[in-house]
């Protein structure tokens, strides 16, 4: 494994290219947004409260080629993939100032893998991840590369050199996590199903699990408060694994959604499946979820609920917003917002942020008896890739831009 890694990184160096105009390295802190929504993957934002309206536009900048990646910003950078070239083949990592929107730097790689995808997706479907120190970029051709924040390269792996089946027609689209030192990669089809557990210093391969043989589009998520663990969505079910190791903790086996992804806070894990499951390790028997409850009319489309303060919020593919109660999954009330959704909302304070397919942003009040809309912004572009946000700002990115409101 060692030789074949090395032969990878050598390769990627001499296909790499580079545009590069700062060497100050940036600053990290606690309000970053690491990974698909948001530092511990459940969508809330921290730190300063994002904007009540979507009015004051900070900066606007060009995105070259495609991309349904959401960006990850790590102290005052913000980074984005995107996939470029005829072929989608062309993988970029660029990173930004937070300030300013200026690029800091850019590099590109050759894809080692498929390039196939549904024409609604791209390449650089994947969010990428960091761990403060390092940005990991994966890519649906399965290449994963890792680079210091600065740009430089530090390893790189094609994955489908090790598994040339692992891939799907519609194309790959699950984001990476970051477990303590260990890069989750779910690279789950129908035919070479596996998720990899990466070690983020080398790129080594620290295990690697036979998955269900069904196309998944889901993202593991984080079990909250145990950054070791880390929850596996699929067809089959749900799977609570150690990121260390791989080895199974639980398993929830009565199937789940495989596009929207699960999402978990205080103790339960709340999987579109049959609806809304609320699932929990077992008192008596730690091995054996516990349903605690099941809600059929809580049925998420596209995006992947939320769970705030004693409330669930899922949008259906009828672009209708429900609330809930999470002791017992009772629906509280609904808000009709506008269009369909491909992208998860996340939440800051009493608000919920969200963008449709066509570009229209929306705030949500979130009261307890109802939702309302209280700020519209109409991008103009299809936007598929979930917000991100940090310090007290919010990001939306489409194809060809990057917008930051503040």
């Amino acid at each position: 494994m060692k030789t074949y890694t090395s032969r990878l990184f050598t390769t990627a160096l001499m296909t790499l290219s580079c545009v590069s105009f700062s060497a100050f390295a940036p600053f990290a802190n606690a309000d970053d947004w690491l990974q698909f929504r948001g530092s511990e993957t459940n969508g809330i934002a921290t730190g300063p409260a994002l904007p009540g309206s979507l009015d004051n536009l900070s900066w606007t900048v060009d995105l070259e080629g495609r991309g349904c990646s959401s960006p990850v910003i790590v102290g005052d950078r913000v980074f984005v993939t995107s996939s470029a070239g005829h072929r989608q083949n062309r993988l970029l990592v660029t990173c930004l100032d937070a300030a300013s929107g200026e690029t800091v730097w850019e590099r590109a790689f050759w894809a080692t893998g498929r390039t196939i995808c549904h024409e609604k997706m791209s390449v650089a479907t994947p969010t990428p991840a960091s761990d403060g120190k390092r940005i990991f970029a994966f890519y649906s051709s399965n290449d994963v590369a890792c680079l210091d924040l600065d740009g430089n390269l530090l390893w790189y792996r094609g994955l489908t050199f090790d598994f040339p089946n692992v891939s799907n027609s519609l194309g790959m689209s699950s984001s990476l996590v970051v477990a303590g030192d260990t890069l989750v990669c779910m690279a789950e089809n129908d035919t070479q199903s596996r998720t990899f557990g990466l070690n983020v210093e080398d790129g080594l391969t620290r295990w690697q699990l036979d998955r269900p043989r069904n196309a998944n589009w889901t993202s593991p998520i984080l079990w909250p408060g145990d950054e070791a663990q880390v929850l596996l969505q699929s067809s089959k079910g749900v799977t609570a694994i150690s990121a260390k190791t791989g080895e199974t903790a639980w398993e929830y086996e009565d199937g789940a959604a495989t596009i929207p992804s699960l999402t978990a806070s205080e103790g339960v894990a709340y999987v579109p499946s049959h609806g809304i499951t609320a699932i929990r390790p077992g008192r008596s028997d730690p091995e054996v979820p516990e349903i605690v409850w099941q809600a059929a009319q809580l049925r998420p489309g596209t995006a992947s609920p939320i769970v705030k303060e004693g409330r669930a919020y899922v949008i259906n593919n009828a672009g209708v917003l429900s609330c809930a109660s999470v002791e017992e999954g009772k629906r509280l009330w609904q808000c009709r917002l506008e269009g369909k959704f491909s992208a998860s909302p996340i939440i800051s304070g009493n608000q919920l942020y969200c963008v449709n397919e066509a570009g229209v942003a929306q705030v949500v009040q979130l009261g307890e008896e109802s939702g309302e809309v209280v700020s519209t912004r109409d991008l103009g572009e299809t936007v598929l890739a979930t917000p991100s946000a940090a310090n007290g700002a919010v990001y939306f990115r489409s194809d060809k831009h990057l917008w930051k409101i503040d």
